[in-house]
């Protein structure tokens, strides 16, 4: 974004130190020795088309139903445009960002959308707390791609209500619990995340525990437990490898609504989901700024038997520092359901 003339005199002006920087992070505007306003962002465009006999939502989520024959849809849209601000005043920083997935709108005449919180959170010294990314998700280990998030299939993706403790490289939180599939109405006991995060010249790579607390609908309690290894290898230059590997009752962390924490069978019988999910994704830089990703995600619930995967290969290259345009083939398949839809996809991003 651009500051005008007159605000930048009237920032200089002030006898306050100001200074305002423009980076792939943001804009930042020193106020003083210890307060400091950033905003950041991007905005971006999407044209995909998709044939098949899997509906697309605004990316691929394991719940997707199978249509009664194939079909082929083609959309523009500029939904994952988003911005962000952070505020910093010494040790403590707020953190407030939303994008544009939040419904609303049609294609008749507007496409207006709502625009929909992603995080809000306040850090001060080794304590967060409030709205962002599990502790449980390495986001490292997410993979560039032009869909909204890659191989969802095999990622642990989600954002909840927290309060996270970081102690050199070991990290704790008490999270928002959630029951799904359950008795959601007596979920009394926060969910529980352990995590590990070793870091070198080589990359990175996080340990995570996650215990639960489950409600059945039958008023019995379940005790969920589940594990994960992610991270990002460097290998070659600048390419690197990047894995996610997740085992055990992670129910609703794991794959975008892939499979509830707690499912029922055909004779009322509830038990807690058990999943097995993995990604792995390589991006290789054929020049300084022309590089391509290709991945492969998948996850198989055993009790319900939801068994999914999606896959791609992409081309991205930076036009200029800020911009970036790409194009990238893909197939989500659920196997339990026979269906699959190929999808092809044009990006322009466009980081603030």
């Amino acid at each position: 974004a651009m500051v005008s003339n007159k605000f930048k005199k009237l920032l200089l002006a002030s006898p306050l130190l100001v200074a305002a920087t423009a980076a792939n992070a943001g804009y930042d505007i020193k106020i003083s020795d210890e307060d400091k306003i950033s905003f950041g962002g991007y905005i971006k465009v999407d044209a995909r088309y998709v044939d098949g006999n899997i509906g697309y939502k605004p990316f691929w989520i394991g719940s997707g139903t199978k249509l009664a024959e194939d079909a082929s849809q083609f959309n523009i849209f500029a939904n994952e445009t988003r911005f962000n601000m952070k505020y910093t005043h010494g040790e403590v920083m707020g953190f407030i960002e939303m994008d544009f997935w939040g419904g609303g709108g049609n294609e008749i005449v507007s496409n207006s959308a709502h625009p929909r919180l992603r995080h809000a959170f306040i850090k001060y010294k080794n304590v967060l707390a409030g709205q962002t990314w599990s502790t449980f998700m390495n986001t490292s280990a997410i993979p560039e791609s032009a869909d909204f998030a890659g191989a969802t299939m095999g990622l642990v993706f989600i954002r909840q209500g927290q309060v996270r403790y970081t102690v050199g490289d070991f990290q704790f939180s008490l999270e928002n619990p959630e029951s799904w599939g359950g008795d959601t109405a007596n979920d009394s006991v926060p969910d529980v995340v352990a995590r590990y995060n070793l870091k070198g010249d080589w990359g990175s790579v996080s340990f995570s525990a996650l215990g639960r607390q489950l409600n059945t609908n039958s008023g019995e309690s379940e005790t969920a437990i589940g594990g994960s290894i992610a991270g990002r290898i460097k290998t070659f230059g600048k390419d690197d490898f990047r894995f996610q590997i997740h085992q055990g009752e992670v129910g609703r962390y794991v794959g975008v609504a892939f499979t509830k924490d707690i499912n029922t069978d055909g004779a009322g019988v509830e038990k807690v989901e058990d999943t097995t999910a993995y990604l792995a994704a390589y991006r290789h830089y054929w020049t300084e700024t022309l590089r391509s990703t290709v991945l492969y995600g998948s996850a198989e619930a055993d009790y319900s038997g939801a068994e999914s995967s999606q896959w791609s290969v992409n081309l991205f290259e930076n036009l200029t520092k800020q911009l970036a345009v790409g194009v990238e083939v893909g197939q989500f398949r659920q196997d339990n359901l026979d269906a699959d839809s190929n999808y092809a996809q044009v990006t322009m991003k466009y980081v603030l």
